[in-house]
């Protein structure tokens, strides 16, 4: 929509674009009376980018985003209070299976817009069947990706009507898992070299991503340069305490430097094995 310049006036005034309404709707409907509370942890993905480059080798191409879903929801499946979600009446709801819930960012016309992602039970696949559905979330139509066909199709309503759906949401769980059934949240601006981000609290558990780079640290007594990702938790203190919070970030960090082998080895396995058959059949050949 064109400017709207007042006569005399140094400024414009434009209508707020329909997409953006995605984020203010969460925050101000969703996170409105959350008690933000954070906590930050220095992360040495040196076996994750390790493990990367091994399975790239094999031909299967996978990203950092889809170690760190997979690393939280295993963690989050050992604390029921991290999917714990505030009701009326000083009641919760624990949902039981896990949905990892991150950020995207897609173009509406010339307009970026922010949509929330979701996969269903991450800790039971692999990281590159993960990959792969990050990847459909950037890059394929939204009719193609239910979960952005909804958000694009949400953002047209009226505004009362969004209202209405997110009140029913926030008071029954079972229409919640329909229309943000997120169990914890991711968001990363890695991408872009910044070290470090806090996310707003739009759910109970909510994980702002810095990027993956060399720095220093002390190893077995030495200087070492790793790579390291400082990874930040927003949680709301209503339902979680800090240190419940601390040892569910404290199992985060061990699965990602190297406590995940055991629940992707077989995925490693495979991998080589389908590089060792094709370099089998070229030699026959």
């Amino acid at each position: 929509m064109a400017d709207k310049t007042p006569r005399g006036k140094n400024f414009s005034k434009q209508n707020l674009p329909r997409a953006r309404w995605n984020l203010l709707d969460l925050i101000g409907v969703v996170g409105k009376d959350a008690v933000p509370t954070y906590l930050f942890l220095e992360i040495d993905m040196t076996w994750v980018e390790t493990i990367r480059a091994q399975l790239k080798k094999y031909g299967a191409k996978t990203t950092v985003t889809a170690f760190l879903l997979k690393a939280i929801s295993i963690a989050q499946k050992s604390h029921p209070d991290t999917r714990t979600v505030m009701l009326p009446f000083g009641r919760t709801a624990t949902f039981n299976e896990v949905v990892a819930g991150f950020t995207v960012e897609r173009f509406i016309g010339s307009q970026p817009a922010l949509f929330f992602g979701a996969i269903q039970k991450p800790d039971t696949k692999t990281v590159g069947q993960i990959s792969e559905e990050l990847r459909a979330h950037a890059e394929a139509d939204f009719e193609e990706v239910c979960q952005l066909d909804l958000q694009h199709r949400f953002t047209g309503m009226p505004w009362y009507l969004r209202r209405i759906v997110l009140w029913f949401g926030m008071r029954y769980p079972s229409f919640r898992l329909k229309c943000m059934g997120a169990t914890f949240g991711l968001s990363s601006l890695g991408k872009f070299g910044l070290s470090a981000m806090i996310p707003p609290c739009v759910t109970t558990s909510t994980f702002g991503v810095g990027t993956v780079e060399a720095r220093p640290v002390v190893k077995d007594g030495e200087i070492q340069i790793r790579k390291m990702m400082t990874l930040t938790l927003n949680f709301d203190h209503r339902l979680i305490d800090g240190a419940p919070a601390a040892r569910f970030l404290d199992d985060i960090k061990t699965l990602l430097e190297g406590g995940l082998e055991k629940y992707i080895q077989e995925e490693i396995s495979l991998a080589a094995a389908g590089l060792s058959n094709t370099l089998t059949s070229a030699e026959a050949n």
